[in-house]
């Protein structure tokens, strides 16, 4: 679900700032810091948020993670608050570039997980809005490759989103509750492997819909 894992960036130099230093992983985390040596040592631990896949090496870095609220600003990179994948979730500005962490990924679509995981599908649609509004030039991912047309990137996850809503919205409106059966005709196009991670999104959407007063809990079934 990592893609080929978590990518930790190295920004700067005289110091360098560490985003995300990844998991407790020895020789992922002396690279990290062999790195940071020849930029100057590292002034700074930054993560987008504190999934154990992002923060958990940040001890054995021994330092503390800097905490920057939305707007703030350190070693010349900006905070942005991007909540929805997890409350906690921020990403980072500097020069046209957006550390994204786990907004937006470099391949595929990242798990907006339903409240009881700390998500909200209704705060990451808000947070891919608020990042599309902006300039920016490259996106750097927590996981997969560099993105470098960002525009369309944003603008094909929050489609991917919108176009899953609809599905679910009209299996919705022709009367069916059945959760099993909504998933069968909503997300019929995801292998069998992966269909305990499609529930997982389904619940994210149908969260959103109660919220939005366009459906009631109460009103679905196994």
């Amino acid at each position: 679900m990592t893609l080929d894992g978590t990518n930790t960036y190295v920004v700067g130099r005289d110091p360098a700032v560490v985003i995300d230093p990844g998991p407790a992983d020895r020789g992922h985390v002396d690279a990290v810091r062999r790195e940071a040596e020849e930029r100057g040592g590292i002034g700074a631990v930054l993560v987008t948020h504190s999934h154990s896949d992002h923060a958990e090496g940040i001890e054995m870095l021994g330092l503390e993670p800097t905490t920057l609220g939305d707007g703030a600003e350190a070693h010349g990179l900006r905070a942005l608050a991007t909540p929805g994948h997890a409350t906690d979730h921020v990403c980072f500005l500097r020069d046209g570039a957006c550390f994204a962490g786990d907004l937006i990924l470099g391949e595929g679509s990242t798990i907006v997980p339903p409240e009881a995981q700390d998500g909200s599908l209704a705060d990451y649609m808000d947070s891919l809005r608020k990042l599309q509004a902006l300039e920016i030039e490259l996106i750097y991912p927590g996981h997969g490759p560099v993105i470098t047309d960002p525009a369309a990137k944003i603008a094909e996850y929050i489609a991917h989103r919108e176009e899953r809503e609809a599905r679910l919205v009209a299996a919705l409106e022709s009367g069916e509750r059945s959760r099993l059966a909504l998933l069968d005709r909503v997300w019929d196009d995801v292998p069998a492997e992966l269909r305990p991670a499609a529930a997982y999104a389904m619940q994210a959407h149908l969260e959103k819909l109660v919220a939005e007063g366009r459906l009631r809990e109460q009103e679905l079934s196994e």
